[in-house]
């Protein structure tokens, strides 16, 4: 009796098992089975906010489901890094993080969020190099040029960023460092008007991210002397590249790309991240970036995370060789 008893109970057991068990493959299935939250780190306007709408129009269709762009500004990204890294880690809250909030954020400043461990990365999206530019009427052609004007001008050239501890910034004090020379850092709130100051001459060098500046290359404003990033850019294919005349390291990017709050289940970053490089493969969506000089860098979640954690160490090196005192 105990026996055939036992037999039954077991024999249950298996059927709540079995019918468990396709409940919950369903239900790892049916993401998403409402709409998905992009946050947008920024004001509306501006490469930001267009390629966290432009990746939320492709991921509509494909998944059934409204990809929605949520702005959440202030803080330079810290605001709206933070509430992601709070919230549930289901699928339905993402975030367009970028060079800012995951890689010169967290190597200038003590952040109320983890860059790292509080996120968890899904695709990275594209990148965009800097454009070192001199003002026309400074009487350099080239880098080479450039760094024999300082050298022989010590303190009577300046630079223009967007702000202290932005890529625009860094990424100048890493010439600096790289070719010895010095020139006078005047930060400034966005980039828009520390291109106008370059423009008008009252700073001489700059280097802004391409899509900011290639109106005023091609209308002749802005002298292009050399581009960041591993090749050259097919928008400006005469400017060499800082890697080819030899100065090592200038790799960095403004760089964009889609995470979420740590511990999200890896089904759900696994069909993002497909469909998401699926997408990055498609003719109309490069062209529709390139607009913003944009250049897709399809990634594995595993490659993405480790070419932010790498991003951030080569900032945070940068930070501490400079001895750069950002807050």
């Amino acid at each position: 009796m105990k026996r055939r008893l036992a037999l039954k109970t077991f024999a249950l057991t298996l059927g709540v098992g079995a019918l468990a068990a396709p409940h919950w493959a369903l239900a790892q299935e049916a993401w998403p089975s409402r709409p998905v939250k992009i946050v947008a780190p920024v004001a509306p306007g501006g490469g930001v906010d267009l390629v966290a709408r432009t990746i939320a129009d492709r991921l509509t269709k494909p998944f059934g489901q409204s990809f929605i762009v949520e702005n959440q500004s202030g803080g330079g990204g810290v605001i709206a890094s933070q509430n992601v890294t709070r919230a549930a880690p289901d699928g339905y809250t993402l975030m367009l993080g970028y060079v800012g909030t995951h890689g010169t954020n967290p190597a200038v400043r003590k952040l109320p969020y983890d860059a790292i461990n509080g996120f968890t990365p899904i695709a990275m999206v594209g990148g965009t190099p800097n454009v070192l530019v001199v003002t026309p009427n400074l009487p350099v052609k080239s880098v080479a040029d450039l760094v024999t004007y300082l050298k022989a001008n010590p303190g009577k050239a300046s630079y223009g960023s967007a702000g202290p501890g932005t890529l625009t910034h860094l990424v100048m004090e890493q010439f600096k460092e790289n070719t010895q020379t010095f020139m006078v850092h005047a930060p400034y709130r966005g980039i828009g008007p520390a291109i106008m100051d370059v423009l008008g001459g009252q700073t001489q060098a700059m280097f802004p991210g391409l899509a900011a500046a290639l109106p005023h290359i091609k209308g002749g404003k802005l002298k292009p002397l050399a581009v960041t990033g591993t090749s050259r850019h097919r928008l400006l294919p005469d400017v060499p590249t800082m890697e080819e005349l030899g100065y090592k390291g200038f790799d960095g990017v403004q760089w964009y790309g889609i995470v979420g709050p740590a511990g999200m289940p890896q089904p759900i970053v696994a069909k993002l991240n497909t469909e998401i490089n699926k997408q990055l493969a498609m003719p109309d969506l490069k062209e529709k970036l390139s607009g913003e000089a944009l250049e897709t860098m399809p990634m594995t979640p595993e490659q993405f995370g480790d070419y932010i954690r790498k991003d951030i160490a080569k900032w945070s090196e940068l930070v501490k060789v400079r001895k750069l005192d950002i807050e």
